[in-house]
């Protein structure tokens, strides 16, 4: 069946009853809908996440091991070695500038967050490297508060599936979280990353084999 999809302020809307349908499919498909980055304390997720930028999480799992071996606490990231730092997370890209807000949120943590990760966007924003999608991921898989983890994977499928019309994270952000019930909006995100890896690829979906094939905007195209 092809649903018709509604362009209102360009934002491409599904029908409530759609969405709900499209909620239960991906529940479906994946019950565990984990982020794949590794990680043992809050903090080092937080980190995890600002190696992940412009990155694989495969690449990341590879090298947070080493750098968490290396700087096993808060304090001795904090004063971290610039040059050591870099040479152990440049396989990540970006090394530089990832070496420099690594340190100094690390430092940040310890002087006004007591060596904890915050739980609110407007003091994880303040960290140095968080931007909205990382501070989100914060929220929701550390905090379990509602949040919308606005990723390539979330911009490319929200777009095709029909949920939005716009490439902008922060408007597809407030879109989502309009339609999204909160409690399952942050798990929400994370299935369209893992249908985004399995079948919905940026250069060649699999829309022979997709769970919401009926439900997908791309289907009329």
């Amino acid at each position: 069946m092809i649903y018709c999809v509604k362009t209102i302020a360009g934002f491409a809307m599904l029908k409530k009853s759609e969405i709900h349908e499209l909620i239960r499919l991906l529940e479906e498909c994946y019950p565990e809908p984990v982020c794949a980055l590794e990680y043992g304390k809050d903090y080092e997720f937080l980190f995890a996440a600002r190696l992940s930028a412009q990155c694989t999480d495969a690449r990341v799992n590879l090298v947070t091991p080493v750098l968490y071996k290396r700087y096993p606490t808060l304090e001795s990231l904090a004063g971290a070695e610039l040059s050591e730092l870099e040479n152990i997370i440049h396989s990540c890209g970006f090394f530089r500038a990832k070496a420099r807000d690594i340190t100094a949120a690390a430092a940040m943590l310890l002087s006004e967050f007591q060596g904890r990760v915050p739980d609110t966007m407007e003091d994880l924003l303040r960290l140095p490297g968080v931007g909205r999608k990382t501070a989100n991921l914060m929220l929701g898989d550390i905090h379990n508060k509602p949040a919308v983890v606005v990723d390539t994977h979330c911009i490319r499928l929200s777009n095709r599936i029909g949920l939005v019309k716009t490439r902008e994270p922060e408007k597809i952000e407030t879109a989502l979280r309009k339609i999204l019930p909160p409690e399952l909006s942050s798990d929400f995100c994370h299935r369209l990353v893992l249908h985004g890896r399995a079948v919905c690829s940026a250069g060649n979906p699999a829309c022979g084999g997709c769970c919401i094939f009926g439900l997908c905007a791309r289907v009329g195209v």
